[in-house]
């Protein structure tokens, strides 16, 4: 910001502003993101958002789940990010552990609880 002799609390303001506008969103670290034009905001824990990959990938049992480097550049993150995402799925038995030169597997599929339709 005093690069660009703006003041703090002028900043603070303008991405105030972006924010009701639906542009720009707080992250960790009192920082801010500016958003793209039809740009999406999953908000869900990654953990969650990679319990979906199993249902919109269509794995079954037994299936290849996708690698911690494809995994990182598909949501955006980074790969220590995803790895700890990953143990949690591991620990709660949806997928096998991952060793050196072994690709972890799906071992069980996501329970869904949604209401029935009416």
């Amino acid at each position: 910001m005093h690069d660009y002799n703006v003041s703090r609390g002028v900043a603070l303001r303008v991405f105030g502003v972006l924010q009701k506008q639906g542009v720009a969103e707080p992250v960790p670290g009192g920082r801010w993101k500016v958003l793209r034009p039809g740009q999406s905001i999953d908000r869900r824990p990654l953990a969650q958002r990679l319990e979906d990959v199993i249902t919109d990938d269509d794995l079954t049992i037994g299936a290849p789940f996708p690698s911690t480097t494809e995994l990182s550049v598909r949501f955006g993150v980074s790969r220590p990010t995803v790895t700890k995402a990953l143990v949690k799925l591991e620990s709660a038995g949806l997928l096998s552990e991952a060793h050196q030169g072994k690709q972890r597997t799906v071992r069980a599929l996501p329970k869904r609880t949604e209401s029935p339709e009416s």
